[in-house]
């Protein structure tokens, strides 16, 4: 039942993110066709997506402490599939076969990865913490870590390799120790909660640090991705990686998989496979939205009683165009 539960919260965590995203990008739309430019932050329908989004990660905080990384992390797909379906209401967009297709393949990989997703106890104490910690898989797990992540900055700083592979593989690294952190503060506070108080515990206030730090430097390197490639780039790699990268964060250090079948991990894999080809699927050929501000709208001249908008014409040094008459005139005079 403590399971049910965290799938149950991360998956509606992530519809309500995929929500509040199409009700931001609502709230620009309408800003961009009023009359009076105001900034974004004025309007109610953007705070409206804001307060979604908190709800939502809240809701994904919380998952951690019901449920394995191996299962929350994967679910994260539920908001790619819900911003490619709810964009058809919110937005007006046109619904792909591509888009069913991969939903079909996702909600398949998202049922495997429920059912064979390893079954093990969720109340962590801070002493368990602290075992693991300590624990020889996970301090070599970690200097592999610490070695690739130097390897990649290296590349980053010194020879000013930015390409999307080395930045996400950054990304994935650090969300690894950000998925761990979490699962570990969301636990003992949920344990605090019940009455087995565990915010006393050093162990609590370290995870906590690990957290925000990771965090921070994950959304530096994932926004420096998101500026120099387009969206339907980044997000199904990123969740490609990121999904690999935690899973294998809660079977080292959270040892998830420890006494589960050979059928069941293989079953959960499948599950995964299913869940990328569908998320890749969906944000393949998707072009990126650029919003327009018109140049000039008519209705704003004065004595102008057209609606339409003027345009510069690129072919020309005139502004606007000219019909074929009115320009043979002109050159004559």
């Amino acid at each position: 039942q403590t399971q049910l539960l965290g799938v149950l919260l991360a998956a509606a965590s992530n519809f309500l993110i995929s929500v509040s995203l199409n009700i931001q990008k609502c709230a620009h739309r309408r800003l961009v066709c009023q009359a009076e430019q105001k900034p974004y932050y004025t309007s109610k329908l953007w705070w409206c997506g804001i307060t979604l989004l908190g709800l939502g990660e809240v809701g994904n905080f919380t998952a951690y402490g019901f449920a394995p990384i191996a299962l929350v992390a994967p679910l994260g797909c539920v908001s790619v599939i819900g911003c490619a379906f709810i964009s058809v209401f919110f937005l007006k967009k046109n619904m792909r076969t591509t888009d069913i297709l991969g939903g079909t393949l996702t909600i398949t990989g998202i049922y495997l990865l429920v059912t064979f997703a390893p079954n093990v106890p969720q109340e962590l104490t801070a002493q368990q913490v602290q075992n693991y910690l300590v624990s020889w898989p996970f301090l070599v797990y970690s200097i592999l870590e610490i070695i690739i992540f130097c390897i990649l900055l290296y590349f980053y700083k010194s020879k000013a390799v930015k390409h999307i592979v080395v930045l996400l593989m950054m990304v994935a690294l650090l969300a690894s120790l950000t998925v761990i952190a979490v699962k570990a503060v969301s636990s003992m506070i949920a344990l605090s909660v019940k009455g087995k108080m565990q915010l006393t515990y050093s162990v609590f206030y370290i995870m906590i640090v690990l957290m925000a730090t990771s965090c921070a430097f994950q959304i530096k390197f994932l926004n420096q991705a998101m500026h120099l490639y387009e969206a339907t780039a980044v997000v199904p790699i990123n969740f490609v990686f990121f999904t690999t990268s935690a899973t294998i964060s809660g079977v080292i250090f959270y040892r998830e998989f420890q006494s589960a079948a050979l059928l069941s991990v293989f079953m959960f894999l499948f599950g995964c496979l299913l869940s990328f080809l569908g998320v890749i699927i969906i944000a393949r050929n998707k072009k990126e939205e650029h919003l327009q501000v018109p140049f000039i709208d008519c209705g704003h001249i004065p004595g102008q009683k057209l609606t339409g908008k003027i345009q510069p014409d690129s072919h020309s040094s005139c502004y606007g165009t000219l019909n074929k008459e009115d320009d043979s005139m002109k050159r004559q005079s």
